[in-house]
């Protein structure tokens, strides 16, 4: 009981941080045609506007801290979701190997919001801009061809459409550990001023640029950099000849300790459950855990990599609905030539992972760090991958259920490397493969934990049944909608 009273008192201070953060800010969302639009701004605010936009595979609540930071400082803030993303119900087209294909229908996309937002906000001066990773490039070639369009932001930032005078005020936020990101940031900066490096503003007529970094950070948490953050608002504010006073709060550590105190949780809930697990089966041996872990990663892509399908309006969906059907059943097979089998499933036990894993633990996902809840559209396409999801979790229940960390490890390299195999064998239809690797290994880091803990009490089967359908689930919310004939 005192385990659980402290991780509750933990998880409670976490909320109480990250409420904090939205405290004082109204929160509306709306559409923009068909554009899923948030703004955040202070109650009467009369700031300028700031457009938002976030990266491939992302949405608005990934770019919320730069979001509530600029609200609480003054600004109108807009943030979008590109189409195929987040909840935007349409899917991306035209061809995304063309400048003037799908990167336009984005920077289009863009230049609508920005035509909404001064609109409805009454706004007479120019809008900035400010985007990560993917939208760098659209925001920067937005404001190329938008004349009300002013500062503009890059966060991990990529564009081939930066010249020496355009865009003339740009400022470039990348993580220590995005190395060739950052020396694009080095580079922009150089064409105002040869020599001039990061952390320095460089300044030519109407140019100005200044390339910064965000400490300890990668691709993703340079998002939560406070350094990266209080950079957009000071150059915002330089820009618009203002001065904010406003407190940069810690986000992703806090939204780290919400979520690990949830995992947590569910060990001491788990043991509410009734003992109903079976002995622990004998361990393979050295070779028949080889057979057994090596001979999908091998099958799989081989035979996979022979079909091509495109059914399911998702990037690499169909090959991975294959993919993970292949590994599983053969899996299974080959668990149950060696006397490993399935055990009874316990629809209780499958549904309290479901309701812990994709209710709770995935409610506060999808309120403090990134889309989870799925569109109408996405429900066919989860449904499809649980088709693959299913006998792969089940089979990967089987196998590790009592088994030691190294096979366990083991196992889910193969897996990884399996797609990496698969990757090699059709690079140019296949590469996106590459962008879920990290996926699956955050899945079985969080949610793995917690049906490992369920499988104590009842059995691999109810564990590899909720986890099949929680992995098709995060993966069915993650990855952009494309439309069918869309090329590249």
């Amino acid at each position: 009981m005192f385990r659980v009273i402290a991780l509750l008192c933990v998880a409670a201070l976490a909320l109480w941080q990250l409420e904090g953060q939205r405290r004082g800010v109204e929160i509306t969302s709306f559409t923009v045609s068909d554009t899923p639009v948030t703004r955040y701004a202070q109650p009467g605010a009369d700031g300028p506007v700031v457009v938002v936009a976030h990266g491939f595979a992302g949405s608005r609540q990934m770019m919320q801290a730069y979001s509530l930071d600029l609200a609480r400082a003054g600004y109108r803030v807009w943030a979008f979701d590109f189409e195929g993303h987040g909840r935007n119900r349409v899917p991306m087209s035209g061809d995304v190997t063309r400048i003037d294909g799908t990167t336009q229908l984005l920077v289009e996309q863009t230049r609508r919001v920005v035509e909404a937002a001064v609109a409805q906000d009454g706004y007479p001066g120019e809008v900035a801009l400010l985007g990560h990773s993917m939208a760098t490039d659209i925001i920067i070639r937005t404001a190329l061809e938008e004349d009300r369009v002013g500062p503009v932001v890059a966060i991990s930032a990529f564009s081939q459409a930066v010249t020496a005078i355009a865009p003339d005020n740009l400022l470039l936020i990348s993580g220590a550990w995005e190395a060739g990101l950052r020396d694009f940031a080095r580079d922009t900066v150089a064409m105002v001023t040869p020599g001039a490096g990061e952390g320095e503003t460089v300044q030519s007529g109407d140019v100005t640029r200044r390339a910064v970094v965000a400490p300890l950070a990668e691709h993703v948490a340079v998002l939560h950099s406070r350094v990266g953050r209080t950079e957009a608002i000071d150059w915002l504010d330089t820009a618009y000849g203002r001065e904010s006073d406003v407190a940069v709060r810690a986000t992703g550590p806090w939204i780290m300790v919400l979520m690990g105190a949830i995992v947590a949780l569910a060990w001491p809930l788990s043991r509410r459950m009734p003992q109903h697990a079976p002995p622990v089966p004998t361990t393979l041996s050295m070779r028949q855990f080889a057979l057994v872990v090596g001979v999908p990663a091998l099958l799989a892509p081989l035979l996979a990599v022979q079909v091509e399908t495109r059914l399911l309006p998702v990037l690499v969906a169909d090959y991975l609905v294959l993919h993970l059907v292949l590994y599983g059943v053969c899996q299974l097979a080959l668990l149950w030539g060696f006397g490993l089998r399935p055990d009874r499933l316990r629809p209780v036990a499958v549904l309290a992972l479901l309701v812990w894993g994709l209710g709770v633990f995935g409610f506060f996902l999808h309120r403090y760090s990134a889309n989870f809840w799925p569109t109408p559209e996405r429900l066919t396409i989860i449904a499809a991958l649980s088709l693959g999801a299913l006998p792969f979790m089940l089979a990967d229940a089987v196998l590790t259920r009592g088994a030691p960390l190294w096979q366990r490890l083991g196992a889910r390299l193969m897996f990884i490397l399996s797609l990496g195999l698969a990757i090699l064998l059709d690079t140019e239809r296949l590469f996106f493969l590459a962008m879920i690797a990290p996926v699956i290994l955050l899945f079985f880091l969080i949610f793995g934990l917690m049906g490992r803990w369920v499988a104590a009490r009842a059995g691999g089967t109810s564990a590899g049944v909720a986890l099949g359908l929680i992995l098709a689930w995060a993966l069915g919310v993650s990855f952009p909608l494309f439309a069918p004939g869309v090329t590249g």
